[in-house]
Parts: C-alpha cells; sequence; structure tokens
C-alpha cells in the first residue's frame, strides 16, 4: 500500500472526521493486535448504542413498578408508545407522520402490504423483482402470487437491474401490477434509481413498492416525494436497534383514507380514541397506523426508539457525507490490494449509486466465507460473506473508522495473494 495509505494517515483523517463512535459499544477484537474489533459488517447487524441498555431498563423497572398501570403511568406511557417513534421515523425515510409505523418484522410488514396493494387482475398480474433480490422477498412474492392462485414462475418476473426495470415498463408495463425493489441491493450494494422507477412503475399503471432494509439509514430517501405506493425496512442493519428488532412501513397519503383498498386488521387497527368501546367493527384511522394488527412490544420498541432519536439528532445528510468520504477512502485502498488478486468489486463505482457498502467477488480458490472467517480470528476485522462467493465491507460512518477500513485492506493484502 501507498505512502497515502499507511495507518498514520488513516488516524489524521479519524481525527478530522471523527464520525460518532463514542456513543456505540464496538467488540472486542477475536484476532489480531488491536483491542476493538474493525467492524465493518454494520449492513448485517448494527452495533449497540450505549444509550439502549439504560433506556431498556427504565421501561423494564416501569413494568416492575407499576404492573398494568405502566400503560399510563410509565415514564414512556406504553398505551401510545408507538407514536414516539413514527416522527423520527418518517423524518428517517422522508414521509409525513401519518404516512409512517413502526411494527413486526420487515417480511411480515410486506405481507401485510401485498394484502392492500398486490390485486392482480385480467392481465396485469405480474411482480417485478431484481434477480439478486434478498431470497425473503423473492419468497414473499412468489408466495403472494400462490395466494392469487397463478403459477409464480410466470408471475415473478426478476431483472437484472433498475435499467431493465425501466425497459420492462415501457414495452410490457401493461402486464405488470407491483415493482417491488430493494432500494439498495443486499448482495451488491448497489442503489436503485428509486424516484426513476417508481415514477415509471406509475406511469405504467403499477403499484410500486420498496424494501429499504439496506437503504434506511444508510441513504437519504424522499418518499412521499418520489411518490411510491408502499415502503417496509427493518432496523437492525444500519440503524442499530439490535437483532431482528421491529421494522418500518410507509403507506403513501393518497391511500390512507380509501375505503376500497383491502387490509388485515385487528386490536390495534382501530382508531386509538375508541379502542375501548369494544366495538365488534373497526374504525381504521386515516394513517399507517390502520396497517397495524397488533399491540405493539414494548420492550423492542424501546431499542428502536433510542437508536432513531439519534439518527434525529445527527441527521441524514452528515451521515451520507461521512459515508461518502469513509467508502470512497476504503475503495481507494482496495484499489491499491485488487491488483493481481483473485478479487473483484461489484458495487459501482459512482458514489451516487452506492451506500456505505463494497461488496467483493473472491474468486479462484479462496472460499468467501472462510476469508471472511480468518479476517475476523486472525486480525480481528469483522465482514460478511454471502453465498457463493461475495464479501461484503460496510464503513457504517456512525461509528466505523478509517483506521477499520486501512486495517481491512491491510489483512486482505496479508490474506490473499
Amino acid at each position: 500500500m501507498t505512502d497515502s495509505t499507511t495507518a498514520a494517515r488513516a488516524h489524521e483523517l479519524d481525527r478530522t472526521d471523527p464520525g460518532w463512535r463514542e456513543l456505540f459499544l464496538v467488540p472486542p477484537a477475536d484476532g489480531g493486535h488491536h483491542a476493538e474489533s474493525a467492524y465493518l459488517a454494520g449492513n448485517s447487524l448494527g452495533l449497540q448504542p450505549r444509550a439502549t441498555r439504560g433506556q431498556l431498563c427504565e421501561d423494564l423497572d416501569d413494568w416492575a413498578r407499576l404492573g398494568v398501570e405502566g400503560h399510563h403511568d410509565a415514564k414512556r406511557p406504553w398505551y401510545p408508545y408507538h407514536e414516539l417513534l413514527t416522527e423520527p421515523a418518517a423524518r428517517l425515510v422522508g414521509a409525513l407522520p401519518a404516512e409512517t409505523v413502526v411494527m413486526n418484522s420487515l417480511t411480515v410488514n410486506l405481507h401485510l402490504l401485498m394484502v392492500s396493494f398486490y390485486r392482480p387482475r385480467g392481465g396485469r398480474v405480474r411482480i417485478l423483482i431484481e434477480d439478486s433480490a434478498f431470497p425473503s422477498d423473492s419468497y414473499a412474492v412468489r408466495s403472494q402470487a400462490r395466494f392469487h392462485g397463478l403459477d409464480p414462475d410466470e408471475a415473478v418476473v426478476r431483472l437484472r437491474s433498475d435499467r431493465e426495470v425501466l425497459e420492462y415498463l415501457r414495452t410490457d408495463g401493461d402486464t405488470v401490477a407491483l415493482v417491488l425493489l430493494g432500494g439498495v441491493n443486499y448482495l451488491t450494494g448497489e442503489l436503485m434509481d428509486i424516484p426513476a422507477v417508481t415514477a415509471a412503475g406509475k406511469a405504467a399503471g403499477a403499484v410500486v413498492g420498496w424494501d429499504l432494509a439496506h437503504a434506511a439509514g444508510n441513504v437519504p430517501l424522499q418518499l412521499h416525494e418520489w411518490g411510491p405506493d408502499f415502503a417496509a425496512w427493518c432496523s437492525y442493519k444500519y440503524l442499530n436497534a439490535g437483532p431482528g428488532a421491529l421494522a418500518g412501513v410507509f403507506v403513501h397519503e393518497r391511500h390512507l383514507d380509501d375505503p376500497s383498498l383491502p387490509r388485515l386488521e385487528g386490536w390495534w387497527s382501530t382508531d386509538a380514541a375508541t379502542r375501548f368501546e369494544m366495538s365488534p367493527v373497526s374504525r381504521p384511522p386515516a394513517s399507517a397506523d390502520a396497517w397495524q394488527v397488533s399491540n405493539p412490544p414494548i420492550f423492542a420498541m424501546g431499542p428502536v426508539r433510542t437508536s432513531i432519536e439519534l439518527f434525529d439528532r445527527i441527521g441524514m445528510p452528515a451521515l451520507r457525507e461521512r459515508s461518502r468520504r469513509l467508502t470512497g477512502y476504503l475503495e481507494r485502498l482496495l484499489d491499491d490490494v485488487l491488483p493481481d488478486r483473485p478479487l473483484e468489486l461489484l458495487t459501482p463505482r459512482d458514489p451516487d449509486r452506492r451506500g456505505a457498502q463494497l461488496s467483493l467477488r473472491v474468486t479462484s480458490r479462496y472460499d468467501a466465507g472462510e476469508l471472511a472467517r480468518r479476517l475476523r480470528h486472525e486480525y480481528g476485522v469483522v465482514t460478511d460473506a454471502r453465498e457463493p462467493d461475495v464479501l461484503r465491507l460496510t464503513p457504517t460512518p456512525l461509528y466505523s473508522t478509517y483506521h477499520d477500513c486501512w486495517r481491512a485492506a491491510g489483512a486482505l493484502a496479508q490474506e490473499v495473494s
């Protein structure tokens, strides 16, 4: 590696562009010569904010102290608890508060949304997804096609890029009932052109939804302005709310008071003001809250609230700018490593076409999973692998450092020849 990529240079960049690492608990290194891990796996599971444990314990203490009265008398009363998350979650994804709710997990939310928005009719039955969609999305749309009595091999169309999606909508848009893509592709880290695909889908008469699992907290979003019909995201990757954390939902305001829209309902789908009238007929509010089914799990909501308050305080513009600098630095380091090695950068080099993640294809005799294990155990560098041959490295702007990037590139240079 060149003189411009020395450890001293990395430390100097960390001094002038420090991020917010002090707000997080960084795992100890499992190998190498550093106390803390170079944690580059926030695209898979984000780190724990230091504030999470104390704030979660406050909620637990209220349960111990108040019992059932905690619904109204807790420090953060449980009955309206989910409302504490609504406005910061809306700001995070560029939505109106009425369009946003935090509930359930990602694929459950996608199914609940497709009950409303995947309504095949006549020749308009197809679902467009990316060919490298996360498997859960693929399983979900195929099962929805079967639920409607369709052959998923015919109804689900897999396309390689947003450009192919745009072309398909231009030529065969009258066959498309739903476009459902990942905002940032989980495998390659490519950022889709969300505004262009949304506009093309709407022009073709299709419903447009987005899986923002790898986009929320990673790239700026303007869902209300861009106008998709719906979106969903998880909170355990860039949003640092813990494994299996509650997810988010967006439903555009044009659908919020549509009585013709089918929707599954339950206790929390009805208007909170009339919930305890115990009426047998739901009176859903004109908001995304109407898509809730069950009352929210308070102790699972607490870590989401803690995390998105950090995003609310710091702001996505500042995070995005640091992300571009940090990922660009890692890319330059990797450019010194990749030549003459069986490694290929899969992620677009245009910073406008990617988020924080850089994906490498590992070729020749190397196994990506084994390489990730060696990086962790021999060097204290935490990455992750996806079968069969992709290694993902993600410098997360909240807590990753330039020195983390330097360590990762140096470990790759030593381990891969």
